[in-house]
């Protein structure tokens, strides 16, 4: 697929225990329908072949030379099949039965890869029927005239040889469940999907366990993990099979399939990210050095003409917000203690008994003096300590300036009113600019005479400036050099726009359980005023700059920043992805291909000339994954070229 995409499917097939050709039918018939549903990994179940729970009768000739005709049977009628197959049998070799999974691509049997920890405990008894792939004497096994030399062993990696991110590996069940699982040192190996084929029993609470497992799993490797589960069919004498199958990525559960349910579950991992990951996280790489090298590779070519009109993963429009309500609460309560202990250790570490914050009615100012408020709480500092400045001037609108006054005064700390209009006009004066040509001087002449005031005050009250400005902003640039650019803490400066909003909606929500009602009536008004640096005259009463129309969709700008950020993609994927969430998904706002490309471009041009407002951004702790800090998180060159990837964003078809 495209863009590093990959179709996978987890069958649990129904099956009749000890009935190799029954089985196989249903195995092949599954093949050609997940085919058709354009997947290009399919994994079954462990010993579906025979079934699991065969018991001795896995010392019965006639089943073991059954399922290896019955293999050889696959190949020949998948053979149109341009998708890899792999399923579970008993393999003789050498002297030993081995539970294997078979791995199938064009009618060609590939490989036999052995399960290497075989239990005996509680209730498996498999040592009974089966030896360990570490007993295995071979590196081929006899199957028949047509195949008397399949590649077998546990150090076999499956590679596309057209395109490097696709490398398999496999395990079965019991191998996942061990502290060294054998698809650690394949991952170090360069696996970046691993298919565990098993026969993992339900029983009271297994369901959570082996889902908790899968996800860890995938997150620990950086990989895809497939685990096809063994369904119904399955004899219960003793045990009872729910065929609970899993995709995962990363630590993510893409798609679970529903307990005693026999079917088919398909998901899209994306092979780029999980390299990506890999790459970002050096200690993989350090990791990778210490791993075996004396893997077998064998190559094969897959479909690189594929081309998804539509992905089988959900693409989140808001990556920084979490979509149900329990979720956001709690990554707010989260992202706020932050907050506020990076500024309690600040304030304790400088000695510093106040704060100033210039309040302007808006959300990020607003979030700012909510923050400050907990934060001195935690130093047992008086809030009147905190001193609340609104400065209005040319652009300010009284809904603002109330909102401003009435939540200084609701949260206790200290209001004090400055009026700029004059000192900016005198500095008009000074630098020869006229007052009624609004452009960027007009605009920044506000901000700086803000921000002087903000550091005087400070000095005067031995305190600190807090920067009100978002993480957001830092990436846009939207900002004032050296004016509301700077402070001496930016305590939102980890906090994406998109997550600002939630965050002052959460402190709204705490002061409605509070009873306190003044807060939350001005807290919602605030919440429902448009985002604006309120530098331009006002249309009447009504702010007249609204930033998105400037910038663009901050929904937009903050999914940019998440992908190109957190994983590196090229402009064509992000708007690929970006089109899969805004285009194609009715519980998102809508947004034209064009209007996608459009801010797309928008973004690299500013990202990549702001940089230099980034290199000397005050302090802030890391909230998030995405970090913009100089010290922290991002380093790049103030000069750096973006023309690679601006000409790449220009030259998307829509």
């Amino acid at each position: 697929m495209k863009y590093g995409f990959f179709r996978v499917a987890a069958v649990s097939n129904s099956i009749t225990v000890a009935d190799c050709r029954s089985n196989t039918s249903s195995i092949i018939e599954l093949s050609y329908e997940a085919y058709a549903k354009g997947s290009e990994l399919i994994v079954f179940p462990e010993l579906c072949m025979t079934a699991y729970t065969c018991g001795d009768l896995f010392h019965q000739r006639t089943l073991i030379s059954s399922a290896a005709a019955e293999l050889e049977r696959i190949a020949k009628e998948t053979v149109n099949i341009r998708s890899l197959i792999v399923t579970g049998l008993p393999v003789l070799a050498g002297n030993a039965l081995y539970n294997c999974a078979a791995v199938l691509f064009k009618g060609k049997i590939l490989a036999l890869i052995p399960k290497t920890y075989i239990p005996e405990y509680s209730e498996f008894y498999e040592r009974r029927q089966f030896s360990s792939a570490d007993t295995a004497l071979t590196k081929t096994v006899f199957l028949s005239a047509e195949n008397p030399s399949v590649p077998f062993g546990t150090d076999i990696l499956i590679e596309d040889s057209s395109d490097s991110l696709f490398v398999l590996a496999c395990e079965i069940c019991e191998d996942l469940w061990v502290p060294q699982s054998p698809s650690v040192k394949a991952a170090l190996a360069g696996a970046t999907v691993i298919a565990n084929l098993s026969a993992s029993n339900e029983i009271i609470g297994k369901e959570n366990y082996r889902k908790m497992l899968v996800a860890s799993q995938s997150a620990k490797l950086c990989s895809g993990y497939i685990y096809s589960n063994a369904a119904c069919g399955e004899s219960t004498t003793d045990l009872v099979f729910s065929g609970h199958s899993l995709i995962a990525e990363n630590g993510t559960i893409l798609k679970e399939s529903k307990t005693f349910e026999s079917g088919i579950i398909y998901a899209d991992i994306d092979l780029q990210r999980i390299v990506q990951e890999r790459q970002r996280t050096t200690t993989f790489a350090d990791n990778s050095r210490n791993s075996p090298s004396e893997y077998r590779r064998i190559l094969i070519k897959m479909n690189q003409d594929a081309e998804p009109d539509s992905l089988l993963r959900y693409t989140d429009p808001h990556p920084f917000v979490p979509a149900d309500k329990e979720s956001r609460d709690l990554r707010c309560r989260e992202v706020i203690e932050l907050q506020a202990r990076g500024l309690s250790k600040r304030l304790k570490h400088t000695g510093a008994q106040s704060a100033v914050i210039g309040l302007s009615g808006g959300l990020d100012s607003t979030l700012a003096l909510l923050v400050t408020e907990r934060a001195f709480s935690i130093c047992g500092l008086p809030l009147e300590n905190i001193t609340a400045v609104t400065m209005p001037c040319f652009g300010t609108t009284e809904r603002t300036y109330k909102n401003a006054c009435r939540l200084a005064t609701g949260t206790g700390a200290s209001l004090l009113e400055i009026n700029i209009a004059e000192s900016v006009r005198k500095h008009f004066k000074d630098i020869g600019h006229d007052e009624s040509i609004h452009d960027v001087t007009y605009e920044n002449c506000q901000a700086r005479e803000r921000t002087q005031i903000l550091m005087d005050i400070a000095n005067k009250k031995n305190g600190l400036v807090i920067g009100t400005g978002d993480l957001s902003e830092l990436a846009l640039g939207w900002a004032t050099y050296n004016g509301d650019h700077m402070s001496m803490y930016g305590i939102n400066s980890s906090i994406p726009k998109t997550l600002v909003r939630y965050l002052v909606e959460y402190f709204h929500d705490e002061a409605i359980r509070s009873k306190n009602d003044a807060t939350a009536e001005v807290l919602k008004d605030i919440l429902e005023t448009p985002v604006s640096p309120e530098l331009l005259p006002p249309d009447g009463n009504n702010i007249s700059q609204k930033t998105e129309q400037i910038v663009g969709p901050y929904e937009l700008h903050d999914f940019f920043l998440y992908y190109v950020l957190r994983f590196g993609f090229e402009p064509e994927k992000i708007f690929y992805l970006a089109e899969q969430a805004f285009s194609k998904n009715g519980n998102a706002s809508h947004y034209s291909s064009e209007e996608i490309k459009k801010w797309l471009v928008s973004f690299y041009r500013r990202f990549f000339s702001q940089q230099f407002k980034r290199s000397c951004m005050p302090d802030g702790a890391k909230v998030g994954t995405i970090n913009l800090s100089p010290r922290g998180d991002w380093r790049m060159p103030s000069d750096a070229s973006g023309n690679l990837w601006i000409e790449a964003a220009e030259a998307i078809r829509c």
